[in-house]
C-alpha cells in the first residue's frame, strides 16, 4: 500500500522498496496551461554543474540513461524512470520540478501530484493542489537526494519565474536562442505544445479535473519498472481533495486574550481623565483613562495563561497561574502585603509553580521538565540546567563525525546532554524568554540557536532553506518532526502571525515557522556576489506562503 506524503515528509528510499530500479510519475493539469515538467540532476552544493544532467523536453535522458524521461503514461502527466544504482558519484540530488510554459500561475492548478512506483506497485505519493500557491510560475514537487542512502522528500514549494528561472536558480545558463523550438511547430500535430510527449502517448492530457479516460485499444506493454495502469477513478476531483496542513499546537500561547466588543466597554463609562503620556486621543487608554482594561477569560483549570496575561484585577490566580512579578497571591496591585506576614509571605510570588504536566514554565525565562511523566529522555542544551530535584542523570549526547561535519557546515551544531531519571530538571539560558511548543505529528522549523530542550522522542535534522544568496549564513534551520515539545528560546517577547502570500521577515529576527509553509528568498535590491556575514541582512528578506493554519514567530530582536 502506498505510502501518502505532506509537504516536508522525507523516508529512506530502502524504507520504501528494496529496488533501485523506480518509476516516477509527476500529475500537473489546469485550465488553458501547459507545464515543462524537468528532472535538474545536482552537485553537493545543489548547482548544475553538468547541464548533461538537465533531463527535460530537448534532452529526455542522462549520458548514462541513469535518469529518463519517459513521456505521458498510465494517468501521468509526465514520467521518468530512475536508476538509482547507475547515477554518477557528483550526483547527490534529483529535483522533479513542473514550469507554466506561457501565461499561467500555479494558483490555477488542479489535484496533481507526484509517486514513485518500484516493481509495478506504487510505493509513496504526495499530493498537492492549487490552493496551496498565489502567483509563482514553477514548482519544486519532490527530490531524490543522497544523504548516507538515498532519500525522497516531498518538497511542494513554489518558486518566482518559469524553467529559466528554475535554471538560474541551480547555477545552469538559458540559451540564447529562444525561436529554433517555434519553427519545428508545423511539423507537429496542431494544438500540441512544442515540449509534447512521445508519439507513443496517444491520449491527450485530461481536462482539469476531469478523471483519466482508458484508451480505447489495449496499450503497448510496458517495461518491468513501469508503472500499473492507474483506474479512472483513482484520478482525483477537484472538489473532493483538499490539502493538509497541520499546525503545531502552542503549549504556552504566544497570542493575547480577545479585546471586547467595538461598542461595549466592559465597565460603564466614567468621566475622562487627561490623556496619558505617549497616549493617541480618541483612543482606548490605558492606566489613568476613562474605561478600565477588559478582563481576560481564565484558563481552564489546570491550562497556563496566554504569555504575558495577568489576573484580573484583585483576583486569584488559577490553577498553576503565577502572580504579576513581586505581587503576593490575592494581594491588590499597589497595596503592601498586610503587616506581619514576615518572610513567607515576601517570597510567596517566587514559589514553585504546582506540577501536573511534563513541561512547565516557572516564569517567562525558567522552564520545568519533570523526567517522571512520558518515560522518556530529554535533549538540553550542554549548561542549561540550573536545578535538578530526584534521582537525574546526565550524559553527553554527540552527534556523530558527519552530524559534527553537517553542523559546522550549516551553522546549525548543538552541543546536547541527555537528561534521564526519575526527578525535575530546571532549564534556563541568559535570561532568554522560553516557549514550549508541543508538536503531535505535525513539524516546526527553528534555528539552532533557539532551541533550549526537546523530547528524545522528536525527530530532528538540518533542513536547508531554499535559495542562494542569504547573508550571514541563514541558509539552514533545524526542522523537528514528530510528537513531543520542544523549548523555544526567544530575546524578549516574541510574535506570531499566520502566513498569508505578502507575509515577509527579517532572516535575521525570525525566531520559527510551521514546517508546511513555503519559504522564498525576497530581496528589495539586487544581491551581490561579494555579500560577507555580518552584512545587516536588511536586503534580504524570507517570504513566506502556505494555507491557513501556517504561522511565523518573530522575535523584537536581531541576531
Amino acid at each position: 500500500m502506498a505510502r501518502e506524503f505532506q509537504r516536508g515528509h522525507k523516508a529512506k528510499i530502502s524504507d520504501l522498496t528494496a529496488g533501485t530500479d523506480l518509476y516516477v510519475g509527476v500529475s500537473i493539469a489546469g485550465p488553458g496551461l501547459t507545464f515543462d515538467i524537468s528532472c535538474f540532476g545536482l552537485d553537493a552544493n545543489e548547482q548544475l554543474s553538468d547541464d548533461r544532467y538537465f533531463v527535460f523536453y530537448n534532452q529526455p535522458k542522462s549520458p548514462e540513461e541513469s535518469i529518463q524521461q519517459l513521456g505521458a503514461q498510465a494517468g501521468d502527466s509526465e514520467s521518468f524512470r530512475v536508476t538509482l544504482d547507475r547515477i554518477p558519484a557528483g550526483i547527490h540530488r534529483l529535483s522533479f520540478t513542473a514550469s507554466v510554459d506561457g501565461a499561467g500561475q500555479m494558483s490555477q492548478i488542479g489535484p496533481g501530484y507526484i509517486r514513485i512506483v518500484a516493481g509495478g506497485e506504487e510505493v509513496v505519493r504526495y499530493s498537492f493542489t492549487g490552493s496551496e500557491f498565489s502567483t509563482e510560475r514553477a514548482l519544486m514537487i519532490g527530490d531524490f537526494y543522497l544523504k548516507d542512502v538515498w532519500r525522497f522528500a516531498a518538497v511542494g514549494q513554489g518558486f518566482d519565474g518559469g524553467l529559466a528561472a528554475l535554471l538560474k536558480n541551480f547555477g545552469g545558463e538559458v540559451a540564447e536562442e529562444e525561436a529554433a523550438p517555434e519553427q519545428q511547430v508545423p511539423a507537429q500535430a496542431t494544438g500540441a505544445p512544442g515540449f509534447a510527449p512521445p508519439p507513443q502517448a496517444a491520449a491527450p492530457a485530461p481536462s482539469f479535473g476531469a478523471p483519466a479516460q482508458a484508451p480505447a485499444q489495449a496499450p503497448a506493454p510496458a517495461a518491468a519498472f513501469a508503472a500499473p495502469p492507474q483506474p479512472a477513478a483513482h484520478q482525483p476531483a477537484a472538489p473532493q481533495q483538499q490539502p493538509v496542513h497541520s499546525a503545531p499546537t502552542m503549549v504556552g500561547p504566544l497570542t493575547t486574550p480577545p479585546a471586547a466588543p467595538y461598542g461595549q466597554p466592559p465597565h460603564p463609562p466614567q468621566q475622562p481623565g487627561p490623556p496619558s503620556y505617549g497616549q493617541v486621543p480618541g483612543r482606548q487608554p490605558g492606566y489613568g483613562g476613562q474605561v478600565p482594561p477588559p478582563a481576560p477569560a481564565p484558563a481552564p483549570y489546570g491550562q497556563q495563561p496566554a504569555y504575558g496575561q495577568q489576573p484580573p484585577y484583585g483576583q486569584q490566580p488559577s490553577y498553576g497561574q503565577q502572580p504579576p512579578y513581586g505581587q503576593a497571591p490575592g494581594q491588590v496591585p499597589g497595596q503592601q502585603p498586610a503587616a506581619g506576614a514576615g518572610l513567607a509571605a515576601a517570597l510567596q510570588p517566587y514559589k514553585e509553580a504546582p506540577t501536573g504536566a511534563r513541561w512547565t514554565p516557572q516564569n517567562q525565562q525558567l522552564m520545568r521538565v519533570d523526567l517522571s511523566m512520558g518515560g522518556q529522555a530529554v535533549l538540553a542544551r550542554q549548561g542549561s540546567m540550573v536545578l535538578y530535584q530526584g534521582k537525574v542523570d546526565f550524559s553527553y549526547k554527540g552527534a556523530g563525525f558527519a552530524g559534527r561535519i553537517v553542523g559546522n557546515a550549516t551553522g546549525q551544531e548543538m552541543q546536547l546532554m541527555r537528561c534521564t531519571g526519575r526527578g525535575q530538571v530546571f532549564l534556563a539560558e541568559t535570561g532568554a524568554h522560553l516557549h514550549a511548543i508541543e508538536l503531535q505529528g505535525d513539524g516546526i522549523c527553528v534555528s539552532a540557536e533557539n532551541v533550549l530542550a526537546f523530547d528524545e522522542s522528536l525527530q530532528h535534522e538540518v533542513r536547508r532553506i531554499e535559495g542562494h544568496g542569504i547573508p550571514g549564513g541563514a541558509l539552514f534551520t533545524m526542522q523537528f518532526q514528530g510528537s513531543g515539545t520542544v523549548i523555544v528560546k526567544t530575546h524578549g517577547v516574541p510574535v506570531v502571525l499566520p502566513v498569508t502570500p505578502t507575509t515577509f521577515a527579517d532572516s535575521n529576527a525570525i525566531v520559527a515557522w510551521s514546517s508546511a509553509s513555503q519559504v522564498i528568498i525576497s530581496s528589495q535590491v539586487r544581491l551581490r556576489r561579494n555579500a560577507y556575514p555580518g552584512h545587516s541582512g536588511e536586503t534580504v528578506n524570507l517570504q513566506f506562503r502556505g494555507a491557513p493554519g501556517n504561522f511565523i514567530v518573530v522575535q523584537p530582536y536581531e541576531v
